[in-house]
Protein backbone atom coordinates (compact mmCIF):
# COMPACT_ATOMS: atom_id res chain seq x y z
CA UNK A 1 0.00 0.00 0.00
CA UNK A 2 1.40 3.36 -1.35
CA UNK A 3 0.59 6.78 0.37
CA UNK A 4 -0.66 8.63 -2.58
CA UNK A 5 -1.22 12.67 -2.59
CA UNK A 6 -3.57 13.59 -5.67
CA UNK A 7 -3.33 16.51 -7.32
CA UNK A 8 -5.89 16.92 -10.55
CA UNK A 9 -9.57 15.08 -10.67
CA UNK A 10 -10.71 15.99 -13.84
CA UNK A 11 -12.08 14.00 -16.63
CA UNK A 12 -9.05 11.62 -16.69
CA UNK A 13 -7.49 12.05 -13.30
CA UNK A 14 -10.56 11.43 -11.54
CA UNK A 15 -11.26 7.85 -12.99
CA UNK A 16 -6.91 7.04 -12.83
CA UNK A 17 -7.30 8.04 -8.70
CA UNK A 18 -10.67 5.38 -8.17
CA UNK A 19 -8.28 2.71 -10.00
CA UNK A 20 -5.55 3.47 -7.24
CA UNK A 21 -8.16 3.17 -4.33
CA UNK A 22 -9.80 -0.08 -6.25
CA UNK A 23 -6.10 -1.69 -5.65
CA UNK A 24 -5.99 -0.46 -1.89
CA UNK A 25 -3.55 2.34 -2.15
CA UNK A 26 -4.22 5.36 0.33
CA UNK A 27 -5.19 8.74 -1.84
CA UNK A 28 -5.00 12.39 -0.47
CA UNK A 29 -6.23 14.45 -3.47
CA UNK A 30 -6.20 17.73 -3.93
CA UNK A 31 -8.72 19.61 -7.25
CA UNK A 32 -9.24 23.16 -7.75
CA UNK A 33 -12.98 21.84 -7.69
CA UNK A 34 -13.79 21.46 -3.90
CA UNK A 35 -16.77 18.97 -4.76
CA UNK A 36 -14.42 16.98 -7.28
CA UNK A 37 -12.69 14.44 -4.26
CA UNK A 38 -16.47 14.04 -2.91
CA UNK A 39 -17.35 11.96 -6.48
CA UNK A 40 -14.97 8.79 -5.40
CA UNK A 41 -17.26 8.11 -2.54
CA UNK A 42 -15.54 9.03 0.43
CA UNK A 43 -12.69 6.70 -0.21
CA UNK A 44 -10.34 9.49 -1.03
CA UNK A 45 -8.82 11.86 1.77
CA UNK A 46 -9.67 15.27 0.70
CA UNK A 47 -7.08 18.20 0.81
CA UNK A 48 -7.60 21.96 0.84
CA UNK A 49 -4.47 22.77 -1.37
CA UNK A 50 -1.89 20.77 -3.19
CA UNK A 51 0.54 21.78 -0.16
CA UNK A 52 -2.11 19.56 2.06
CA UNK A 53 -2.25 16.81 -0.34
CA UNK A 54 1.83 16.34 -0.61
CA UNK A 55 2.03 16.27 3.02
CA UNK A 56 3.13 12.80 3.68
CA UNK A 57 3.13 11.38 0.66
CA UNK A 58 5.38 8.38 -0.96
CA UNK A 59 4.52 9.56 -4.47
CA UNK A 60 2.81 12.86 -5.36
CA UNK A 61 0.67 12.10 -8.86
CA UNK A 62 0.15 15.25 -10.95
CA UNK A 63 -2.72 15.06 -13.67
CA UNK A 64 -3.60 18.67 -14.40
CA UNK A 65 -3.38 20.00 -18.18
CA UNK A 66 -0.68 22.46 -19.08
CA UNK A 67 2.61 23.36 -17.87
CA UNK A 68 1.66 26.06 -16.24
CA UNK A 69 -0.29 23.84 -14.25
CA UNK A 70 2.33 21.82 -13.33
CA UNK A 71 4.31 24.69 -11.98
CA UNK A 72 1.53 26.03 -9.91
CA UNK A 73 0.89 23.31 -8.30
CA UNK A 74 4.67 22.47 -7.51
CA UNK A 75 6.16 25.46 -6.65
CA UNK A 76 3.17 28.05 -6.59
CA UNK A 77 1.89 29.43 -3.41
CA UNK A 78 0.69 26.68 -1.95
CA UNK A 79 2.75 24.76 -4.03
CA UNK A 80 3.47 20.64 -3.64
CA UNK A 81 6.99 20.68 -3.88
CA UNK A 82 8.03 22.31 -0.28
CA UNK A 83 6.06 19.72 2.11
CA UNK A 84 7.76 16.73 -0.10
CA UNK A 85 10.04 14.37 2.10
CA UNK A 86 13.50 13.46 0.94
CA UNK A 87 12.92 10.00 -0.88
CA UNK A 88 9.30 10.88 -2.02
CA UNK A 89 8.51 10.80 -5.85
CA UNK A 90 6.36 12.75 -7.87
CA UNK A 91 4.96 11.13 -11.11
CA UNK A 92 3.96 13.53 -13.57
CA UNK A 93 1.18 11.99 -16.02
CA UNK A 94 -0.02 15.09 -17.83
CA UNK A 95 1.30 15.92 -21.52
CA UNK A 96 3.73 18.53 -20.59
CA UNK A 97 6.54 18.35 -22.98
CA UNK A 98 10.04 17.25 -22.03
CA UNK A 99 11.54 20.48 -21.54
CA UNK A 100 9.09 20.97 -18.78
CA UNK A 101 9.22 17.75 -17.14
CA UNK A 102 13.28 17.85 -17.35
CA UNK A 103 13.36 21.26 -15.38
CA UNK A 104 10.77 20.45 -12.75
CA UNK A 105 13.06 17.45 -12.03
CA UNK A 106 16.60 19.40 -11.98
CA UNK A 107 14.55 21.67 -9.24
CA UNK A 108 13.08 18.73 -7.49
CA UNK A 109 16.35 16.63 -6.97
CA UNK A 110 17.48 20.02 -4.96
CA UNK A 111 15.84 18.59 -1.93
CA UNK A 112 15.85 14.46 -2.75
CA UNK A 113 12.85 14.15 -4.69
CA UNK A 114 12.58 11.96 -7.79
CA UNK A 115 10.59 12.60 -10.75
CA UNK A 116 9.02 9.85 -12.74
CA UNK A 117 7.64 10.92 -16.40
CA UNK A 118 4.68 9.01 -17.36
CA UNK A 119 2.20 10.31 -19.77
CA UNK A 120 -0.62 8.55 -20.37
CA UNK A 121 -2.68 7.56 -23.36
CA UNK A 122 -6.19 5.82 -23.90
CA UNK A 123 -8.83 8.40 -23.10
CA UNK A 124 -11.93 8.33 -20.48
CA UNK A 125 -13.30 4.90 -21.15
CA UNK A 126 -9.77 3.25 -20.30
CA UNK A 127 -8.72 5.43 -17.46
CA UNK A 128 -11.96 3.79 -15.87
CA UNK A 129 -11.06 0.60 -16.94
CA UNK A 130 -7.50 0.76 -15.84
CA UNK A 131 -6.60 0.02 -19.28
CA UNK A 132 -4.09 2.82 -20.11
CA UNK A 133 -0.94 3.27 -22.00
CA UNK A 134 1.77 4.88 -19.98
CA UNK A 135 4.78 6.04 -21.45
CA UNK A 136 7.06 5.81 -18.66
CA UNK A 137 10.74 7.25 -17.77
CA UNK A 138 12.82 7.96 -14.78
CA UNK A 139 15.63 7.00 -12.57
CA UNK A 140 15.34 3.03 -11.67
CA UNK A 141 14.46 3.31 -7.32
CA UNK A 142 11.84 5.61 -8.87
CA UNK A 143 10.67 3.57 -11.21
CA UNK A 144 10.43 0.73 -8.28
CA UNK A 145 8.77 3.00 -6.03
CA UNK A 146 5.96 4.17 -8.49
CA UNK A 147 5.33 0.54 -10.52
CA UNK A 148 2.32 -0.82 -7.98
CA UNK A 149 0.55 2.54 -9.36
CA UNK A 150 1.21 2.08 -13.06
CA UNK A 151 -0.35 -1.03 -13.17
CA UNK A 152 -3.05 -0.22 -10.96
CA UNK A 153 -3.98 2.70 -14.10
CA UNK A 154 -3.27 0.93 -17.14
CA UNK A 155 -2.26 -2.03 -19.03
CA UNK A 156 0.87 -1.39 -20.59
CA UNK A 157 3.33 1.06 -18.70
CA UNK A 158 6.42 -0.01 -20.95
CA UNK A 159 10.05 2.12 -19.55
CA UNK A 160 11.14 4.44 -22.25
CA UNK A 161 13.93 6.21 -21.09
CA UNK A 162 16.00 6.69 -17.84
CA UNK A 163 15.59 10.53 -17.70
CA UNK A 164 12.33 12.21 -17.24
CA UNK A 165 11.16 13.85 -19.95
CA UNK A 166 12.17 10.73 -22.33
CA UNK A 167 8.48 9.77 -21.64
CA UNK A 168 7.02 13.15 -22.73
CA UNK A 169 9.24 12.98 -26.09
CA UNK A 170 7.24 9.39 -26.74
CA UNK A 171 3.85 10.93 -25.79
CA UNK A 172 4.36 13.92 -28.51
CA UNK A 173 5.14 11.69 -30.76
CA UNK A 174 1.75 9.54 -29.74
CA UNK A 175 0.12 12.88 -30.23
CA UNK A 176 1.22 14.09 -33.43
CA UNK A 177 -0.40 11.14 -34.84
CA UNK A 178 -3.43 11.52 -33.14
CA UNK A 179 -3.86 15.00 -33.56
CA UNK A 180 -3.41 14.75 -37.38
CA UNK A 181 -5.48 11.00 -37.64
CA UNK A 182 -8.36 13.09 -36.06
CA UNK A 183 -7.70 16.22 -38.72
CA UNK A 184 -7.30 13.57 -41.34
CA UNK A 185 -10.84 12.28 -40.23
CA UNK A 186 -12.36 15.33 -40.09
CA UNK A 187 -11.40 16.04 -43.35
CA UNK A 188 -11.93 12.67 -45.20
CA UNK A 189 -15.93 12.67 -43.88
CA UNK A 190 -16.11 16.65 -44.44
CA UNK A 191 -14.74 15.54 -48.10
CA UNK A 192 -17.78 12.26 -48.29
CA UNK A 193 -20.51 15.10 -47.74
CA UNK A 194 -19.17 17.61 -50.22
CA UNK A 195 -19.38 14.79 -52.62
CA UNK A 196 -22.43 14.10 -52.13
CA UNK A 197 -22.64 10.52 -50.30
CA UNK A 198 -24.29 9.79 -46.78
CA UNK A 199 -20.96 10.50 -44.20
CA UNK A 200 -22.06 7.78 -42.06
CA UNK A 201 -22.61 5.17 -44.40
CA UNK A 202 -19.18 6.42 -46.07
CA UNK A 203 -17.85 5.66 -42.59
CA UNK A 204 -19.13 2.42 -41.94
CA UNK A 205 -17.49 1.15 -45.06
CA UNK A 206 -13.90 2.96 -44.88
CA UNK A 207 -12.90 2.29 -41.39
CA UNK A 208 -12.99 -1.91 -42.14
CA UNK A 209 -10.68 -1.41 -44.38
CA UNK A 210 -6.85 0.16 -45.34
CA UNK A 211 -7.88 3.90 -43.96
CA UNK A 212 -8.95 2.09 -40.22
CA UNK A 213 -7.68 4.16 -38.00
CA UNK A 214 -8.58 4.03 -33.77
CA UNK A 215 -9.30 8.09 -34.16
CA UNK A 216 -11.25 6.92 -37.42
CA UNK A 217 -13.33 4.55 -35.50
CA UNK A 218 -13.62 6.62 -32.58
CA UNK A 219 -14.18 10.02 -33.61
CA UNK A 220 -15.46 9.23 -36.61
CA UNK A 221 -18.26 7.87 -34.22
CA UNK A 222 -18.99 10.99 -33.18
CA UNK A 223 -18.65 13.24 -36.13
CA UNK A 224 -21.28 11.24 -38.41
CA UNK A 225 -23.57 10.65 -35.55
CA UNK A 226 -22.89 13.87 -33.62
CA UNK A 227 -21.23 14.39 -30.17
CA UNK A 228 -24.01 16.77 -28.86
CA UNK A 229 -22.79 18.20 -25.38
CA UNK A 230 -20.67 15.48 -24.39
CA UNK A 231 -16.95 16.50 -24.15
CA UNK A 232 -14.69 13.25 -24.41
CA UNK A 233 -11.69 15.35 -25.52
CA UNK A 234 -11.93 19.10 -25.37
CA UNK A 235 -10.77 20.61 -28.33
CA UNK A 236 -8.24 22.99 -26.74
CA UNK A 237 -6.38 19.74 -25.42
CA UNK A 238 -4.97 19.40 -29.08
CA UNK A 239 -4.72 23.39 -29.42
CA UNK A 240 -2.25 22.69 -26.32
CA UNK A 241 -0.68 19.64 -27.61
CA UNK A 242 0.53 20.12 -31.14
CA UNK A 243 2.06 23.43 -29.74
CA UNK A 244 4.10 21.33 -27.66
CA UNK A 245 4.84 18.88 -30.50
CA UNK A 246 6.17 21.80 -33.09
CA UNK A 247 7.60 23.36 -29.67
CA UNK A 248 10.04 20.15 -29.92
CA UNK A 249 10.46 19.55 -33.67
CA UNK A 250 11.11 23.27 -33.70
CA UNK A 251 13.90 22.86 -30.90
CA UNK A 252 15.29 19.98 -32.79
CA UNK A 253 15.26 21.65 -36.43
CA UNK A 254 12.52 19.32 -37.30
CA UNK A 255 10.10 20.16 -39.97
CA UNK A 256 6.59 18.70 -39.02
CA UNK A 257 4.04 20.02 -41.95
CA UNK A 258 1.80 17.69 -41.23
CA UNK A 259 1.47 18.69 -37.77
CA UNK A 260 1.80 22.45 -38.57
CA UNK A 261 -1.72 22.31 -40.44
CA UNK A 262 -3.26 20.25 -37.76
CA UNK A 263 -2.30 22.75 -35.47
CA UNK A 264 -3.59 25.44 -37.58
CA UNK A 265 -7.24 23.57 -37.95
CA UNK A 266 -7.58 23.30 -34.02
CA UNK A 267 -6.58 26.95 -33.58
CA UNK A 268 -9.26 27.74 -36.05
CA UNK A 269 -11.24 25.82 -34.34
CA UNK A 270 -10.80 27.23 -30.90
CA UNK A 271 -11.21 30.69 -32.48
CA UNK A 272 -14.89 29.51 -33.49
CA UNK A 273 -15.74 28.81 -30.24
CA UNK A 274 -15.05 25.19 -30.21
CA UNK A 275 -12.57 25.17 -27.56
CA UNK A 276 -13.96 23.71 -24.44
CA UNK A 277 -16.09 21.14 -27.46
CA UNK A 278 -15.45 18.06 -28.17
CA UNK A 279 -12.62 17.57 -30.87
CA UNK A 280 -15.08 15.69 -32.80
CA UNK A 281 -16.51 18.95 -33.74
CA UNK A 282 -13.28 19.87 -35.75
CA UNK A 283 -15.37 18.82 -38.67
CA UNK A 284 -17.41 21.97 -38.87
CA UNK A 285 -14.06 23.27 -39.83
CA UNK A 286 -13.70 21.42 -42.33
CA UNK A 287 -17.48 21.97 -43.23
CA UNK A 288 -16.97 25.38 -43.67
CA UNK A 289 -19.38 25.53 -40.41
CA UNK A 290 -16.79 27.64 -38.73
Amino acid sequence: MTQVGWIGLGAMGLPMAAQLLEAGHQVTAYDIDPDAVGTLGGRARSASSATEAAAGADVLAVMVATPAQVEDVLFGDQGAAGALGKGAVVLVMATVGPVAVAALAARLAEQGVDVVDAPVSGGVARATTGDLLMMVSGPEPALTTVRPLLDAMSSMAPVVGAAPGDGQKVKLVNQLLCGVHIAAAAEGLAYAEALGLDAEACWEVVRHGAAASFMLDDRGDRMVHGAGDEVRSALDIFVKDMGLVLAAARDNVYPAPLASVAEQLYLTGRRAGLGASDDSRLIEVLRGER
